[in-house]
């Protein structure tokens, strides 16, 4: 699996006008991007006319190329793997502004641990670790994780982490899943089809596993560290009550440009 890198700039492709005509035919929005996506990722002709017919076909374009964009690294994707959002980078952003001199991270409920690789690659030398009950994810976070020094573990939550993390976690990133079980099927297609029902249903409210994680997280937490989660907007008063009535100090924060809303708990 190749690991996570920089995203290099486009190059220049004749093919270029040929690929965005056949992507917005096929009616994706934004073809002119998927093209670039394409051209900087396809090695030869035979390959883009291959990757462009699969996308046109439905296939999402991230497991296309093999690779998303998040906070300018290249994160590789797997089939069957949750695919880093955009919006997600707000929650790096709300764990880096608070706590950014963290020297031990974990990222729960890892997927394809971008958020994990992005914390890493912004604090430098840091202890990371991250964690997804999926064996589809972990594969993929290996390649991903292990790329910036950090290591990947199995399991349901808090259960796959060494026992020494108690008491010693700076930032815990936890991009839970927060989609009540009943709008499942109102999801975009290629999430429905191409993404893991464990990483997408919260159950009932959309909110049962981040109780779990905002009950576990002050054991694991140090002094002054923090975990941050993402939610919706309806849900976020929840997701700061559960924090708080285990201890933490929430606040909200939102990103109306990227449409997210992220909660952070500090332990006193």
């Amino acid at each position: 699996m190749p690991s996570v890198s920089a995203v290099p700039p486009s190059a220049p492709s004749s093919s270029r006008d040929s690929v965005v005509a056949a992507l917005r035919t096929a009616g994706c929005v934004f073809a002119e991007d998927e093209a670039e996506m394409i051209l900087a990722t396809a090695r030869t002709p035979a390959e883009i006319a291959a990757m462009v017919e699969r996308r046109v076909a439905g296939l999402p374009l991230e497991l296309v190329v093999g690779w998303a964009e998040f906070r300018g690294l290249r994160i590789a994707v797997a089939p069957g793997v949750f695919v880093p959002r955009r919006r997600t980078e707000f929650l790096v952003e709300q764990a880096l502004r608070q706590a950014p001199g963290a020297a031990v991270v974990v990222d729960l409920c890892c997927g394809s641990g971008a958020v994990g690789a992005a914390l890493a690659a912004a604090l430098g030398r840091v202890e990371l670790h991250a964690a997804d009950i999926d064996p589809a994810a972990v594969r993929c976070a290996r390649g991903n994780v292990c790329a910036v020094g950090g290591q990947v573990h199995q399991g349901d939550l808090f259960e796959a982490l060494p026992g020494a993390l108690r008491g010693r976690v700076g930032i815990l990133a936890a991009n839970v899943p927060y989609v009540p079980s009943d709008e499942i099927g109102l999801l975009p297609q290629e999430a429905r089809d191409h993404e893991p029902l464990v990483a997408l249903d919260g159950g009932t409210d959309g909110l049962d596993v981040l109780r779990r994680v905002a009950a576990e997280a002050p054991h694991w937490l140090a002094p002054g560290g923090c975990v941050v989660v993402e939610t919706s907007r309806h849900q976020a008063p929840s997701a700061v009550e559960a924090l708080e009535r285990n201890g933490l100090t929430a606040r909200l924060a939102v990103s109306e440009e990227l449409y997210a809303h992220v909660v952070t708990g500090v332990r006193p």
